[in-house]
């Protein structure tokens, strides 16, 4: 069985959670149903400096009768303090359905430090959580310090944040809104094998910028959809681990790729397939036309994924790699850099140290013109798709690739 745990420092290890002392779940099927990858962020979005409740909206893939919620606070630089909190059906403007609301406890208790660099996972809960659902989690986190949020910016959600402990109540007291997510890592739930989970590992492409908030129109939401109405296929669910301009081979916007790889790829449950696609922030960067750094080759992104690869392969993780969409016509665009992406997508479609192939390159593609965008692809930066850019990406993948 995959643990859901990172990689800890030995110092912290006593300090989680004791994962023995759930024995019934010892040969549970847990399965993760939703997650996201954090980043380290300066504290200027919250002050905590008073009690506060987060009541946060995700929404899952596959559905169960038994969850169980992630929280971290894996960059962190302090101790992360949780006095409550709580599992529901979400209801409008930040309630939550009469009713529905179920405490979490970890090793029984209701409250939880959970040290820096360390994570925490609640004790299993019974709460019928429908496929393609949101689900609300509330956590109060006791007046302190916080220096460093480990948060999600783009959340996509309309997400609420209100002082006190208000984890219990039905409609939250003077709430403001937020689209981050603060310290949620995933939500995993109890199914049947061989129900399994494909995560989407990428950039801003995958995380969804560009997206209509509140739609679920990123690709790898738009995937789950799919997944879920081939009878073949719906016992899958998808996780989203993708970060705005992140990259491969340096850090940027979170670690990069190949640091958090251990923590989004072979941490969850249940994870039986990735997808990447990384790398075009690399290129921008190291091809910038009017100021390069980082300086890569496409040698260097190929070994690069080739790591990601033989890594999930140790774990008996099918890779997919994705083809790099076109990007002439983005801010750090430039022929010498499509060059690079040209080589790395050509490697993409040929090694056999990837286990199949999503050519989301063809799919968006100008015919007329391969460096770019097909018209009703862009969103308008030439970078990212729209909507209907991400409906064709989804589209394109052959849902075969999950049933061999």
């Amino acid at each position: 069985m995959r643990l859901s745990l990172p990689p800890l420092r030995p110092t912290l290890l006593a300090a989680t959670l004791t994962l023995s002392a759930l024995p019934s779940s010892a040969q549970t099927n847990w399965v993760a149903t939703w997650g996201t990858a954090p980043v380290a962020q300066a504290n200027a979005h919250h002050a905590f400096t008073m009690p506060t409740t987060l009541r946060q909206i995700v929404h899952v893939s596959l559905g169960g009768s038994t969850l169980r919620v992630v929280l971290t606070n894996e960059l962190g630089t302090s101790s992360l303090v949780i006095d409550e909190a709580a599992a529901a059906l979400p209801a409008a403007a930040g309630a939550i359905q009469p009713g529905s609301s179920v405490p979490l406890t970890f090793n029984g208790h209701p409250a939880i430090t959970i040290p820096p660099g360390a994570i925490a996972v609640s004790d299993p809960v019974s709460l019928s959580l429908a496929p393609l659902s949101d689900l609300a989690i509330s956590i109060s986190v006791a007046g302190q310090e916080i220096p460093t949020l480990t948060q999600h910016d783009l959340s996509l959600e309309t997400n609420y944040v209100a002082s006190g402990d208000q984890v219990s109540a039905t409609t939250l007291t003077n709430a403001a809104t937020t689209g981050a997510w603060d310290f949620l890592k995933g939500v995993e739930v109890e199914a049947p094998s061989p129900a399994a989970t494909v995560v989407a590992f990428g950039d801003s492409i995958t995380d969804g910028w560009h997206s209509t908030s509140g739609s679920h129109n990123t690709w790898p939401d738009l995937l789950a959809a799919r997944l879920h109405a081939n009878p073949a296929t719906r016992n899958l669910a998808v996780v989203n681990e993708g970060i705005g301009g992140n990259r491969v081979l340096h850090d940027g916007w979170g670690p990069n790729a190949l640091s958090r790889f251990d923590n989004e790829v072979l941490a969850p449950s249940g994870v039986k397939y990735v997808i990447i696609l990384e790398s075009i922030n690399d290129i921008g960067h190291a091809a910038d036309p009017v100021k390069p750094y980082d300086i890569v080759s496409a040698n260097d992104l190929i070994t690069g994924i080739s790591q990601l690869a033989a890594r999930a392969h140790a774990h008996g993780i099918k890779v997919f790699g994705a083809t790099l969409t076109p990007y002439i016509g983005a801010g750090y665009a430039s022929p010498a850099g499509d060059a690079i992406r040209n080589a790395v997508n050509q490697w993409i479609r040929t090694t056999n140290q990837l286990d199949g192939v999503v050519d989301f390159d063809k799919a968006t593609r100008d015919p007329s013109n391969p460096s770019v965008f097909a018209p009703a692809v862009d969103s308008g930066d030439h970078l990212h798709p729209g909507d209907a850019g991400f409906h064709i990406m989804a589209d394109a993948i052959d849902l075969s690739l999950f049933t061999k």
